[in-house]
């Protein structure tokens, strides 16, 4: 899906220690509470938005350890709840359409539509960029802070 993302990086920790140092840890990103822990063998940072008032896009992010020798390979997967992921793919399809249009219109119509044209391409791009904007500065910022804060935990002191 466009909304997730995954990291992949090599530390010189062992996993048991990286786990160690992770597991029940609580991180605080945009005074938002994620816990971290694990199941199933794979690290799981779950936000705590049970009393969360605000509409917010929040991340679930996995975090897998694989052993390379006397290295230690961490993959982060981050994607997006389930619940959060409707809005934003609705605005994604919204734009998809609009621009789809905007070149039906300037392909099959007349030229007293080329306004038209102009005006849904305008209008899609301007939607578009305005909710990639708000979506790197919430959903995109709590993936980026919270695989920092992963990377700064597994880095020997």
């Amino acid at each position: 899906m466009i909304f997730s993302r995954t990291y992949r990086y090599d530390s010189s920790m062992p996993a048991e220690a990286i786990k160690g140092r992770l597991i029940g840890k609580h991180v605080k990103v945009h005074n938002m509470d994620f816990e971290v822990s694990e199941k199933d063998r794979v690290l799981r940072i779950i936000p705590h938005a049970e009393q969360e008032t605000n509409i917010k896009t929040l991340p679930i992010t996995h975090v897998e350890f694989k052993g390379k020798g006397d290295k230690t390979q961490v993959v982060i997967n981050s994607k997006m709840r389930k619940i959060d992921s409707g809005g934003p793919m609705l605005i994604l399809i919204f734009c998809t359409f609009m621009l789809i249009a905007a070149v039906g219109f300037y392909i099959f119509g007349q030229q007293e539509y080329l306004n038209f044209t102009y005006t849904l391409a305008g209008i899609s791009l301007a939607i578009f960029v305005i909710f990639w904007m708000r979506m790197e500065a919430g959903y995109f910022d709590y993936v980026r802070k919270l695989r920092d804060y992963i990377k700064k935990e597994s880095v020997v002191n």
